[in-house]
């Protein structure tokens, strides 16, 4: 996206459609690569704005917004219509887009879908995966309320579970919302956090405090059905599990309590399943994850392709936006030897 022209030049069409669904790195990157190839292409985009996590995830901060909006109006120039408040699962099938006369489908939807940890007082007032969190955040303006449509509850006291980037955006979101003391729980140490080691020390910077070889069990609540605490215990590293990281281990008798206001939880996504269980043909791995051939990104119907978070889980943007430039080369291809067999 970045070595595109400042003012791109619209390329003749080659009358072939394509559609992309999401317009998140993965699905803006397919997008570019393809009108540039002058195909007809169309984003299909469920939120309201596009730009997917670049717009809903990543804080004003890092990514300001004006550069997503840069990008996509680039892309439009090009050519591209991008449609918003499209559900793709709901409103169209991706069988249904086939008979609409898009000859491939490139899948770029994310993986949207919030993990929880399953314990007592989740679904108390004042939780928050980390998900609608960031989304109220950034792409609903809730730092603007009232004047913005949507509330977001922060109070004095945050706690962050998760030991990833996400985690630290969170955190540090909360922090610039006006809470006193944000703390991050993770069960693991440091050595093992996911996140980048310069977001941790950016936390650390802002004066973020991480509770580390702690884990929470349970969420407590106010008799009006607010969060109060949250009780946690200290864990332990033992041996080494699947992943190569030391498996955490719980410390009998370690039971403590941290008394909060909002407790975020930030412990990973995966893709939603609407895509899924709407498209016969699809083979998704167990855990929602669409599975491709990596070197085309192709899936198991034919004519779609999938790329970024729907395929890998939650994973970078630079890695979403190679999917998405892998697959528009792999769909220029497969459309040319179509035509071409078909004269």
């Amino acid at each position: 996206m970045a070595n595109r022209p400042a003012k791109p030049n619209k390329v003749p069409t080659n009358h072939r459609k394509v559609a992309v669904i999401g317009s998140g790195p993965a699905g803006l990157s397919c997008a570019g690569d393809l009108a540039q190839r002058g195909y007809e292409v169309t984003i299909f985009e469920a939120l309201h704005v596009p730009g997917g996590v670049l717009m809903y995830g990543i804080p004003e901060f890092r990514l300001p917004k004006a550069l997503v909006q840069k990008e996509i109006n680039n892309l439009r120039q090009m050519g591209v219509d991008i449609q918003t408040n499209m559900v793709i699962g709901k409103i169209y099938a991706l069988d249904e887009l086939m008979e609409l006369g898009y000859e491939a489908i490139f899948i770029g939807s994310g993986a949207g879908l919030p993990s929880f940890m399953r314990i007592p007082g989740e679904n108390l007032n004042g939780v928050y995966s980390a998900n609608e969190f960031l989304t109220r955040i950034n792409l609903m303006k809730a730092y603007q309320f009232p004047s913005s449509d949507t509330p977001v509850k922060v109070g004095r006291r945050v706690a962050v579970v998760g030991g990833g980037n996400v985690a630290m955006d969170a955190a540090r979101c909360a922090k610039r919302l006006g809470a006193d003391e944000v703390t991050i729980i993770y069960r693991r140490s440091e050595a093992e956090m996911p996140a980048r080691i310069e977001e941790v020390h950016h936390a650390r910077e802002e004066g973020i405090i991480f509770r580390l070889l702690t884990n929470p069990t349970r969420i407590l609540g106010t008799d009006s059905g607010w969060v109060r605490a949250v009780e946690c215990v200290e864990m332990e590293l033992g041996e080494a599990d699947s992943s190569g990281r030391r498996r955490p281990v719980v410390k009998k008798g370690s039971e403590f309590q941290i008394e909060i206001d909002t407790i975020v939880i930030a412990i990973g996504t995966s893709p939603n399943p609407l895509i899924k269980s709407t498209t016969p043909g699809l083979e998704t791995q167990r855990w929602g994850g669409i599975i491709v051939d990596e070197a085309t990104m192709a899936t198991s119907k034919e004519g779609v392709y999938a790329g970024g978070d729907a395929v890998t889980g939650a994973a970078t943007v630079i890695l979403a936006m190679g999917a998405g430039k892998t697959a528009a080369q792999a769909i220029d291809d497969y459309l040319n030897k179509k035509h071409q067999a078909d004269g």
